[in-house]
């Protein structure tokens, strides 16, 4: 059964899901749908043309769907999807996009903790955790199972691969490989990331292949297209491993080593 609190201000309009829980103080938008079980906790604002999965948590003075804060807003229709069972912590603010059509897109099964920014246009995947007040500027990639530590800064277009993990602090200027562990101020590679592959039933010949692709790419003192030659001719082959040089491959900003 659907629960409004009366101190709560849902907007005609607004698609609610069976058992939607919407505490005391809310904002809800005219625009907006939220999944089936969904719970706000209080002094929630979800706004503009946002949808929230089924069984999403979002906890007290989180702002969701609100305009971009891109000085290149003109007007028009944007939009924020995000997926099921996705968590949402205090002060979590996901801004829409900015051009006509766009859309700010968290998957499912993701861990926003508290002050975490995500502007327009980011894409992040499924089961992404963000840390204390990791912030993603526009149009920036996060590939799913990937952890951002707190306090992390990335800059606007750079892609954050499947799997990596980003140490807390780090500023992210360059694309960060799937399947790594990288940290500090410049950020370098510091090896795979053999807790969050092993966690996901990643084989240890997989990991020694990616361990193996990591020498090369990062501590053979090549560049990089002299690197993928390398792996190339002498790292097996695996779906973890052309995914790995597919990425470096269509890096625009480079790949931080």
């Amino acid at each position: 059964m659907t629960a409004v609190h009366p101190t709560a201000v849902v907007a005609a309009g607004a698609e609610l899901g069976p058992g939607v829980d919407i505490g005391p103080y809310c904002v809800v938008g005219p625009n907006v749908t939220l999944g089936e079980g969904t719970r706000l906790m209080s002094h929630v604002v979800i706004d503009g043309r946002t949808r929230l999965g089924a069984g999403c948590t979002v906890f007290p003075f989180a702002s969701i769907g609100t305009q971009t804060q891109d000085l290149k807003f003109r007007g028009g229709q944007t939009f924020v999807e995000i997926g099921d069972q996705t968590t949402l912590r205090e002060y979590v603010t996901i801004n829409s996009g900015t051009n006509e059509g766009e859309v700010t897109r968290v998957g499912s099964r993701c861990h926003i903790m508290a002050y975490s920014h995500v502007a327009h246009a980011c894409r992040v995947g499924n089961g992404v955790i963000m840390a204390n007040a990791a912030t993603l500027a526009g149009e920036v990639e996060v590939g799913d199972q990937a952890t951002i530590g707190g306090l992390v800064g990335v800059h606007q277009f750079v892609r954050i691969g499947t799997m990596a993990i980003i140490g807390g602090c780090s500023k992210l200027t360059q694309d960060c490989m799937p399947y790594m562990m990288v940290d500090g101020n410049p950020p370098k590679v510091h090896g795979i990331n053999r807790v969050k592959l092993e966690r996901c039933n990643v084989s240890e010949q997989t990991q020694r292949l990616l361990k193996q692709a990591y020498k090369i790419l990062c501590r053979d003192g090549l560049s990089t297209t002299q690197a993928l030659e390398k792996l190339a001719a002498e790292v097996e082959r695996s779906p973890e491993v052309d995914a790995l040089v597919a990425f470096v491959r269509e890096s625009a900003r480079g790949v931080i080593k």
